[in-house]
């Protein structure tokens, strides 16, 4: 099947950022390409049809490039008796392994499911990294659409396609929140913005900021969006839904404060925790470091308990209790102590925190609950492990 076989023949249902880029591309090489999309948005590379019904009526490849699987299963729906006998619908959206699966049982042999690795530059450059699941004979009928927009890596089994485009994303929503976390330290230190992506350009990252520093060097966010920080939380909370398996990413681009429109590197540039709620914790510093139980009444509420294994028991300490233990002095070694924070997640008015102290021969990983009373954070609960 070459462009002059497929003449007249292509449907693009979803003109968002990558389905427009997808029409254009296909257009451009050849085919003539009608596209469809549920907002009613323009296009200026194809020809956009009034209804998806009239988009497929005449196409042998409808191809899919929409935001999630409710969203496939609902235009699938709607097209469904307007499809032409032996029309192959290629799928590009991203949806979770259950969903592919089901729509690849569904609809058999004339459904390939063919999520995409790269955004819209990669559509343009025809350098997008398809990843292919169906049956060797349909693959091949369609292979020269896959083809003119990048390379065509054959999966076995939409599951496992799905699946691999989650990982994928997954790789990439870690170097965004380590950029993230990389440019909070840079700041905390004091270091030009500027000076810290040249470095940066220089290293594991320096591929990530080089594509991305219009969006990282602290002026307005310039041009349109390639990948956003919506899309990729959508599908992180799939990826974590599916595994079962914890997944910072996901809840951390959910709580992004940044516009969900917003292309991904812009997650990276959103302001560090609020000083509001590092405050408890640093009041819980001070009161180690200086032995003076007001601190700790300071970081924690009246009610709050600490609880852990001490001397082979559970114990689950009232703060009363708990300040007890401090007489008003530090310790005899304190120069020699160590404490840092290791992680905060914020969500709404609760966070979760988690601290390793290192006192003498012992270290202690303290975990906190904490969460905002009357506008001010405080720390609810603590929970410890002392490592022996």
């Amino acid at each position: 099947m070459t462009a002059a076989d497929l003449s007249h023949t292509l449907a693009v249902l979803g003109l968002g950022r990558m389905g427009d880029a997808l029409a254009a591309r296909l257009a451009g090489r050849g085919w003539d390409v009608v596209g469809w999309t549920r907002s009613g948005r323009g296009s200026t590379a194809v020809e956009v049809a009034g209804d998806a019904g009239t988009a497929v009526a005449k196409a042998d490849v409808v191809l899919l490039s929409l935001f999630d699987g409710a969203a496939c299963r609902q235009v699938l729906d709607e097209v469904r008796g307007a499809l032409r006998a032996g029309t192959v619908l290629v799928n590009t959206s991203t949806v979770s392994p259950r969903e592919a699966e089901e729509l690849a049982a569904e609809f058999g042999s004339s459904y390939v499911h063919a999520p995409v690795l790269g955004s819209v530059p990669a559509v343009t450059a025809g350098a997008l990294q398809v990843l292919a699941a169906a049956d060797q004979d349909v693959l091949d009928r369609v292979r020269p659409v896959l083809e003119a927009l990048g390379t065509v890596r054959p999966v076995d089994g939409a599951r496992t396609a799905a699946s691999l485009k989650l990982i994928a994303d997954n790789g990439l929503s870690g170097a965004v929140l380590a950029l993230r976390d990389t440019l909070w330290q840079a700041d905390a230190l004091g270091l030009p913005r500027a000076q810290v992506l040249d470095i940066l350009e220089l290293g594991q990252l320096g591929t990530l900021v080089a594509r991305k520093r219009r969006f990282l060097d602290g002026q307005p966010p310039s041009g349109d969006a390639e990948f956003t920080i919506g899309a990729l939380a959508k599908d992180m909370a799939l990826l974590a839904a599916t595994s079962s398996v914890p997944l910072r990413s996901a809840a951390q681009l959910a709580d992004s404060p940044a516009d969900p429109g917003a292309d991904i590197a812009v997650a990276a540039t959103t302001p560090a925790v609020p000083a509001a709620v590092l405050a408890p914790l640093h009041a819980y510093l001070r009161g180690h470091a200086t032995g003076d139980p007001a601190h700790f009444r300071d970081a924690f509420l009246p009610s709050a308990h600490i609880e852990g294994i001490r001397d082979g028991a559970f114990v689950s300490w009232p703060l009363d209790q708990y300040c007890a233990l401090f007489h008003g002095r530090p310790a005899s070694d304190e120069p020699s102590r160590s404490r840092r924070i290791d992680a905060i997640d914020v969500h709404g008015t609760v966070a979760t925190a988690t601290m390793t102290l290192r006192h003498g021969t012992d270290t202690f990983t303290d975990v906190f609950l904490l969460t905002r009373v009357d506008d001010r954070w405080h720390i609810a609960n603590k929970a410890y492990h002392r490592h022996v």
